[in-house]
């Protein structure tokens, strides 16, 4: 727990760190200003606060669905002679090659999420609108990042601890509902949100190497509307991915 704190907060500092880089390229070397006042700008504000909460519901539902395909292979298993008396191994690899390969594959839809996202924000609002996308998700992401990581330590530990006889011991109420909190409280802490910290870094990597190309695009609105257009239609079907069910 006190590991990925630290980790958190590495992660904001070099997000920062490259903010202040990204708010140079634009101003050309001077000092910018971004107005949250004006419409555009605030609006990149927002798409930003929301992007880690995108984010991390699309990793939440990747580890629900390995985890269905897993039990559908598990059950498979149990229905071989043997298997349940203990006479004849399962197929371990099997299970290995199904969560290795569902964990590379859900991996394109969050990389495509983290790198295309900013590059769009950047094409359809502007440079200005793009700079208060970047405070939002360190903002936001920061404080999700912190929030996942603690709440779902606290729902493992409380599990842990009921399973040590405190609150009725195993078997009692407490201990089917602490159950449940851990079921919800591994994605939280395991993946969602130390997920977060790459994902902060990347973005603000990714707007400070394309921001000379987006203004450069911006100079022909038609051209920056259909690149906008087009990377809004690929993170749209990323999404619509992300919801499939896992049966």
């Amino acid at each position: 727990a006190v590991t990925k704190a630290i980790a958190i907060a590495s992660a904001v500092l070099a997000a920062i760190s490259l903010f202040a880089s990204y708010a140079e390229s634009i101003g050309a070397g001077h000092t910018i200003t971004l107005d949250i006042a004006e419409p555009i700008v605030f609006v990149g504000l927002l798409v930003g606060g929301a992007l880690p909460f995108l984010f991390s519901s699309i990793s939440i539902r990747a580890v629900g669905r390995t985890a269905g395909k897993v039990i559908e292979e598990v059950r498979e298993q149990f229905k071989i002679p043997g298997v349940m008396e203990g006479k004849v191994k399962p197929d371990y690899a099997k299970v290995v090659s199904i969560v290795t390969s569902a964990a590379q594959r859900e991996l394109v839809g969050l990389a495509l999420l983290g790198i295309l996202t900013p590059i769009a924000v950047g094409l359809l609002l502007g440079e200005f609108a793009l700079g208060a996308f970047l405070a939002g998700v360190i903002l936001v992401g920061q404080l999700l990042a912190v929030f996942m990581a603690n709440t779902g330590a606290a729902w493992d530990n409380a599990k842990k601890k009921i399973e040590d006889g405190y609150y009725g011991g195993k078997g009692s109420e407490q201990h089917k509902a602490a159950v449940i909190g851990d079921t919800v409280g591994d994605p939280l802490k395991d993946t969602a949100g130390p997920a977060l910290n790459p994902m902060i870094k990347v973005i603000n990597l990714v707007s400070l190497i394309f921001a000379p190309i987006i203004i450069r695009f911006r100079e022909n609105i038609l051209l920056a509307s259909v690149a906008a257009l087009l990377l809004v239609i690929v993170l749209a079907i990323v999404i619509i991915r992300s919801k499939r069910e896992a049966f």
